[in-house]
């Protein structure tokens, strides 16, 4: 078994739940790669034949079996941008807030290695997006998707700006608003959440575009197939907009050219009998609840 752990910080109390994962781990003769960065905030923590590090372009291949997050869903994000698609199913072990991503609670660490080695689990193929930007326009690299969304948005200004919006090409309407979001069926439950968009199970072939604070009353959330090309131009007050994937902001000039489409690549997730999609949904988000239920 081949496992790699990742996280961007390391509290004092979350420091026995990782050593509880790296002694389950041993107990199981598995071979183990933290993230290099990581592996400086684990004491005493020593590279050797069964214990090796990773980094953004070095260390992890289609060999590993799993990918195992400490951290929130920020840090499960930031996860995707090194397993990219390589197809590592991941995990994420919450140490942080509401954890919707990271839905495994760190106290029960160990049954992240238990439940998996007895098969209590399934692998969710979770679609991205993918931005396409004027070739001379240096901002993402690589690292050109997202997990959870897309997001145009103003910048230096308190003025909306507005989202010119094209769907295959045909003209859907211009939003005057802080900004636009496109969210994946994963992201449905963040950012385009929290600006009214609805909740969309994770395995629904579809996009949603959610505005922000718009201007126009009747611009509503739309969902959309996941195969529709997406199209944006910005204009505004200011010389530039921003753009984000996910947790990574770019600055863009404004009257470019921006295109959002599907990824052609999915991130695994795996997702444990005893931690769904539903028991997050009525934990987490407190849905359904009612003193009647």
């Amino acid at each position: 078994m081949k496992v790699a752990i990742y996280g961007q910080s390391l509290l004092d109390g979350d420091l026995p739940c990782v050593m509880a994962l790296f002694e389950e781990l041993e107990k199981h003769q598995a071979h183990i790669a933290v993230e290099i960065e990581f592996s400086k905030k684990i004491p005493k923590f020593s590279r050797h034949e069964n214990r090796t590090v990773f980094s953004q372009d070095d260390g992890l291949d289609t060999s590993f079996d799993m990918f195992v997050s400490f951290g929130g869903d920020g840090t499960m994000l930031r996860a995707v941008t090194y397993v990219r698609d390589l197809g590592i199913p991941i995990v994420g072990v919450n140490t942080g807030r509401l954890g919707f991503l990271s839905t495994f609670n760190k106290a029960d660490v160990r049954k992240v290695v238990t439940e998996f080695l007895a098969g209590k689990f399934t692998i969710e193929e979770r679609s991205l997006l993918e931005i396409c930007l004027d070739s001379n326009i240096e901002a993402f690299g690589e690292l050109n998707f997202a997990l959870n969304e897309i997001t145009v948005s103003r910048k230096d200004t308190t003025s909306m700006i507005t989202v010119e919006t094209y769907l295959d090409d045909e003209y859907l309407t211009s939003y005057w608003a802080d900004g636009l979001i496109v969210s994946t069926p994963t992201g449905s439950t963040g950012y385009s959440l929290s600006c009214g968009g609805p909740v969309i199970a994770p395995d629904a072939k579809s996009l949603v575009l959610t505005p922000i604070a718009p201007h126009n009353l009747n611009a509503r959330p739309f969902v959309i197939a996941d195969n529709t090309r997406i199209r944006l131009k910005v204009s505004g007050r200011e010389e530039n907009h921003l753009v984000s994937l996910d947790s990574r902001i770019a600055t863009i000039p404004n009257g470019k050219e921006i295109i959002v489409q599907k990824s052609p690549f999915y991130i695994k997730m795996i997702e444990y009998k005893s931690e769904s999609f539903l028991k997050t949904l009525r934990n987490k988000l407190l849905w359904g609840e009612d003193r009647r239920n």
